[in-house]
């Protein structure tokens, strides 16, 4: 007879401490070469901040595994800006992409940028209380635009895997979320993104 996984809590607070959470990563500075467009901005930041420079950090409650099993976790990223382009966390497609994952902000502002490999394109705004679905087959990433820590609960498939890469041997997503010169954000093209082939 298969185990049965036993149910979990854990209390999530605004700062995207995760009480009870069995998991968690940071994204350091140094760990990000390559991800921002302008990689002059970024030497210099990695220059004058330290590669330690803590990003964003992940923490999560897995609870089981395979199919039918979730993580629940939290992303938090800090403030900041490359060049002009904000705060991000690197992005992925799910490894079996097919599977969907709940975005759902706590705490800040920010911007989740999501697209598909054939080219569609798309940014939508995250404050409290706001909730993204990101279907299966989109690339996503989650962009810091304001002043404060970006805090999103997230939850997705145990079994989905994440496919980092993809988004670097494209040159970078076709959009980038930058300032805008008047205190908000716009997305503008990637001059560097080359498209998403196949492996």
């Amino acid at each position: 007879m298969t185990a049965v996984a036993q149910p979990t809590s854990v209390v999530i607070h605004p700062s995207g401490l995760m009480e009870g959470r069995n998991g968690e990563y940071n994204k350091y500075l140094g760990d990000l070469a390559g991800v921002y467009q302008d990689a002059t901005a970024y030497e210099a930041e990695l220059a004058a901040k330290g590669a330690d420079t803590l990003v964003y950090r992940v923490e999560e409650n897995r609870v089981g595994s395979g199919e039918g099993a979730l993580i629940l976790g939290t992303s938090t990223v800090l403030p900041g800006k490359i060049g002009r382009e904000y705060a991000l966390t690197r992005g992925h497609i799910h490894a079996k992409a097919s599977r969907a994952e709940i975005y759902y902000c706590i705490a800040g502002h920010g911007v989740m940028l999501l697209e598909t490999i054939d080219g569609q394109s798309q940014a939508w705004e995250m404050t409290p209380g706001t909730a993204v679905h990101v279907p299966g087959h989109w690339i996503h990433r989650s962009v810091n635009v304001g002043p404060e820590p970006l805090c999103t609960v997230f939850i997705y498939d145990e079994d989905a895997g994440q496919d980092y890469g993809i988004i670097g041997r494209a040159g970078g997503m076709a959009q980038l979320i930058v300032d805008d010169g008047a205190g908000g954000w716009q997305a503008e093209p990637n001059p560097n993104h080359r498209g998403y082939q196949a492996r």
